[in-house]
């Protein structure tokens, strides 16, 4: 499994001092020490890869609300819901995350899928995540207008990248082999 995000030590425990609890010394309000886990969760998701006429792909700039100092580039994307395929996860994310529609069929790939783990929030996330891209026009307009209220409180920006600007950044983006799967992608004019 790959470790993914910022804060990809999934399960790390956090230590908070000053609780009270039945496993403390008995004897008068000892003070003890408790472990409290991040939130298990597993996902499947769908990442959509728009790609404009120049053969850049957009991503979002945003960060964890538990690190807001450590900003970080993604993908567009997100779980599978209620018996979604893949590819309908990723057109309903894509108008979610940034106002483009598409029909599923627009969709090519998949161009990669894997297992990652990391942190985010209250949550350790095991996501299996898939890849598929999309051409869009000169024209798409990014609108975060239909996000969900701790997307919004937390994506800062937006930006297309090109293959090159993504293998000469020191900018930190997600996932780390997201030039390859671009030049995957766009080799050879592959994507219509």
């Amino acid at each position: 499994m790959a470790e993914g995000y910022p804060g990809h030590t999934a399960g790390r425990g956090v230590l908070v001092r000053g609780r009270r609890g039945p496993s403390c010394a008995s004897g008068p309000a000892r003070i003890c020490s408790v472990v409290v886990t991040k939130i298990p969760l597993r996902r499947f998701t769908a990442r959509a890869l728009p790609i404009d006429d120049q053969d850049r792909v957009l991503l979002l700039h945003g960060f964890d609300p538990a690190r807001p100092d450590q900003p970080f580039w993604f993908t567009i994307g997100g779980a599978a819901e209620g018996g979604e395929t893949l590819q309908e996860a990723a057109a309903r994310e894509l108008f979610e995350e940034v106002g483009i529609r598409a029909d599923v069929r627009e969709f090519t790939g998949p161009y990669g899928s894997s297992v990652i783990a990391f942190e985010w929030s209250d949550y350790a996330i095991t996501q299996d995540q898939t890849f598929f891209a999309i051409r869009v026009g000169p024209d798409a307009a990014v609108s975060f207008e239909h996000m969900e209220q701790i997307e919004k409180d937390t994506t800062t920006a937006y930006r297309w990248w090109s293959v090159a600007e993504l293998e000469s950044t020191r900018e930190v983006f997600f996932p780390e082999n997201l030039a390859e799967i671009l030049r995957k992608i766009t080799a050879d004019g592959g994507l219509a």
